[in-house]
């Protein structure tokens, strides 16, 4: 079995290597092809990986390429992960926002529309490749932001089997489990429990929980208000979580509390943004990647975020594969799964995944007071992807009229300039006529 890593390159690449090692007697992996365009960069990261899987017997080889349809033919599985101008473009990303008094984020606001704007014509074209190359593979997409990207596959690509993952979900659930097991003494398997979430990739609300089938929701509701009410700085106002009984994704934070986030934004004059804080650490890791002597992912690996990032992966295939029928929560279109709500909307939703494909679980849908802001990010999700698709200018323009953080009317042809000539490197959609 072949799978293909788009994107092969990150410094994400050694944990998802572990998770292919230890799941290799369920998983019977025998080709692993990382593609990249960054030939430096892969070279370092895929020896590493290299001497990973030699450590343990290797058990399937590892190959390196540049060229992206030698990595994706004959695949079972692709998964994409990767950033279309690198960290360079995400700071540009965060200092987008900032500099319009904007949020500046690299899935969320204008930074985010501009990540989706370069990244999915490139998504596109890597569907393209596997219908030709890999017909009935299933594309996995980790690239933020995750559930737009996923949203322009499912309008644009629906020859290919695809699914967008993020690791918000999984971080969430182990979360919930470790508060659980603190306060009872319990031990919980994690197989054994499973997250009621809906909305939109970074844009959702947990709304249950359950521990061999019993609803224990009441329970982490309760918990969480008793540690809001402890706590000097509460994450969320304890009364925002008493009414609507559910904890929202901490993305959230940058649409409930947009002033107090955009004016920490000042404090990146002496602490640099978060892309300047990854570029240092990808530096380090990098450094230690090359190390011959380096076979285990070394723990500076935390510090660049990703949590759990190999296990829902490995996980995926892995239930995919085996015909599982596990319960994941991922991106999809729902296709009616929530009553009343558009059928090709793609949602963040508990889904079964098994080899037959993945299907949304029926569900409620959410209360007005989140559908309201729900459908407000959707309006704008779809028309970034026409922008994208097309080169269209016009329908860029009202993906930032419709963008709950978007600018207001009179700056946003400012603010729409400025996001296409900052990046216009890997806009041609939106310049060729100029050309």
């Amino acid at each position: 079995m072949k799978v293909t890593v788009i994107g092969g390159g990150s410094s994400y690449t050694p944990e998802l290597i572990n998770g292919f090692l230890e799941r290799i007697d369920s998983f019977p992996l025998t080709e692993l092809w990382l593609v990249d365009i960054a030939r430096e960069r892969l070279d370092i990261v895929g020896g590493f990986a290299r001497r990973t899987v030699e450590a343990k017997g290797a058990p399937f080889q590892v190959h390196l390429t540049t060229d992206q349809r030698q990595g994706i033919a004959g695949a079972s599985y692709v998964t994409t992960q990767l950033r279309v101008g690198g960290m360079k473009a995400r700071r540009e990303d965060e200092y987008l926002g900032r500099r319009h008094g904007l949020i500046g984020q690299e899935t969320t606001g204008v930074g985010g529309m501009a990540k989706a704007l370069r990244t999915i014509p490139v998504i596109l074209d890597i569907a393209r490749d596997m219908q030709e190359l890999a017909p009935g593979a299933l594309l996995v997409n980790f690239t933020n932001p995750a559930g737009l990207v996923t949203e322009a596959l499912a309008r644009y690509a629906r020859a290919i089997p695809s699914v967008g993952v993020c690791n918000v979900p999984i971080t969430t659930r182990m979360h919930i489990i470790e508060e659980i097991e603190n306060r009872t003494g319990a031990s919980i398997d994690p197989a054994q429990t499973q997250l009621d979430t809906l909305g939109l990739n970074h844009l959702s609300w947990h709304r249950g929980f359950t521990v061999a089938g019993e609803d224990v929701w009441d329970q982490v509701i309760a918990g969480t208000l008793a540690d809001l009410r402890a706590s000097e700085e509460p994450e969320w106002p304890p009364e925002l979580i008493e009414s609507l009984q559910m904890i929202p994704n901490y993305y959230l934070q940058y649409y409930y509390f947009t002033e107090k986030k955009v004016a920490q934004q000042k404090k990146w004059d002496e602490t640099g943004s978060r892309a300047e804080e990854v570029m240092e650490v990808e530096r380090d890791l990098l450094a230690q990647y090359a190390d011959p002597a380096l076979t285990e992912p070394p723990d500076d690996l935390m510090k660049r975020g990703g949590a759990y990032y190999s296990t829902v992966a490995t996980q995926l295939l892995n239930a995919h594969y085996n015909d599982l029928n596990e319960v994941h929560v991922v991106n999809v279109r729902h296709g009616g799964a929530v009553p009343g709500w558009p059928e090709d909307w793609v949602l963040e939703m508990p889904c079964r995944v098994g080899h037959s494909g993945i299907d949304p679980l029926p569900t409620e849908p959410l209360p007005p007071a989140c559908f309201g802001l729900l459908a407000h990010v959707k309006s704008y999700e779809i028309l970034t992807v026409e922008a994208a698709v097309h080169g269209d200018r016009d329908a860029a323009y009202q993906a930032l009229l419709a963008h709950p953080l978007g600018p207001s009317a009179d700056r946003i042809q400012t603010v729409l300039d400025d996001l296409l000539e900052t990046n216009r490197a890997y806009l041609p959609q939106f310049f060729e006529q100029d050309s």
